[in-house]
């Protein structure tokens, strides 16, 4: 089960790596300006954040629901091909694209806190990190053309499917969606501090994920010295993700409120030094905080408060990726297009929001 999770996540983030290093350069390329980039990636976060309420409503997670969302993402990334330079059929490709992926993350999330715990959760996900890094490093000498990319983004998706059909067939049947008897304990508005500072985290990383590549390559860094930021933050994420398990039988909501803090730093060298390698290669490194332990804290710590497993994920990947990705997409989009000096610092006091709201958590509830 722990090399088909591993290659379940390095597939799964190969893709993600292509979507959101290179995709908005090539749709800048293609003739999008920085809004229309912003609500077309804006589009799959927002599925990500209705989802979690239809599965409230009586949709549920189960075996059937996760092969359809193969199946989508399949069919998604296939209608890029001919949606590339229409605004509206691309808005509609990321949707789709959108509605599989988030489906399909959460359920395996669930599959691996189960089987493998939240100590060596690290050491499989560090693969998802690999298969990033290495597509950014491939495809950059290669990207010649935007059809390049949705080449190999084709090639992912059929890849991260298959790998995903068998994490199914090999999973136990207690480790995923089966909770039909286990009361919904999930309650926004009473935790609404703790949901709003993941929101906060989420929506930061806005200005990251969507303008990094091209706020940079505008600052006159090279395309090849960004793709060598993005690596280097993920090589370091990758140690991460491998060493982080002793700090995980710690106080979660501590680490929370730390990486927060981290994040608040971060965007704030960006933001200060948009030209300065050695301080842009800092800011990245920062990227072992604010995203991979950041992130495994957040859904052990959700995975440790709520009785309702598979939900709790559910909603981690709709409130926080989707929501708050949501928000920062459509967000960055605007402040990038019309105070472009300003993009990082808003991120920074988004983080900040994040920190102060952490610390209002009660201890006791981790």
């Amino acid at each position: 089960m722990f090399v088909l999770l591993s290659l379940f996540y390095y597939f799964y983030f190969s893709i993600v790596g292509i979507y959101i290093i290179f995709l908005p350069k090539v749709l800048s390329g293609v003739g999008y300006d920085a809004s229309e980039i912003g609500i077309i990636f804006a589009a799959s976060p927002l599925v990500r954040f209705i989802l979690p309420f239809l599965f409230m409503r009586g949709l549920t997670l189960n075996a059937a629901i996760f092969k359809i969302s193969l199946l989508i993402i399949v069919l998604s990334v296939c209608s890029f091909y001919f949606s590339l330079e229409h605004f509206y059929a691309l808005l509609f490709s990321n949707i789709f694209l959108g509605l599989g992926m988030s489906l399909m993350l959460p359920f395996v999330e669930v599959i691996s806190l189960h089987t493998i715990g939240k100590e060596r959760y690290g050491k499989v996900r560090l693969f998802g990190s690999l298969g990033f890094i290495i597509v950014a490093l491939v495809l950059v000498k290669f990207l010649s053309s935007a059809y390049i990319a949705l080449d190999f983004l084709l090639v992912l998706s059929i890849l991260t499917a298959l790998v995903a059909y068998k994490v199914l067939r090999h999973a136990p049947d207690t480790s995923y969606a089966k909770e039909k008897s286990v009361t919904n304990d999930i309650h926004i508005f009473k935790d609404w501090q703790l949901w709003g500072g993941l929101v906060l985290v989420q929506m930061s990383f806005g200005s990251f994920y969507n303008f990094f590549t091209i706020y940079e390559t505008d600052h006159g860094i090279s395309l090849d010295m960004t793709v060598y930021l993005w690596s280097f933050g993920v090589l370091i994420e990758v140690g991460m993700f491998f060493f982080q398990g002793g700090l995980l039988r710690g106080s979660l909501l501590n680490l929370l409120r730390f990486t927060a803090l981290a994040t608040v730093l971060r965007w704030f060298f960006v933001f200060t030094y948009p030209q300065n390698l050695g301080v842009l290669f800092f800011s990245q490194a920062l990227h072992a905080l604010s995203f991979a332990l950041f992130h495994t804290a957040a859904i052990s710590y959700l995975f440790q408060l709520y009785k309702h497993k598979s939900l709790s994920q559910q909603f981690f990947s709709g409130i926080t990726y989707g929501f708050g990705g949501l928000s920062g997409a459509l967000i960055a989009g605007y402040v990038y297009e019309y105070y472009p000096k300003y993009l990082f610092l808003s991120s920074s006091f988004m983080a900040f929001g994040a920190f102060l709201l952490f610390m209002s958590v009660r201890q006791h509830k981790a």
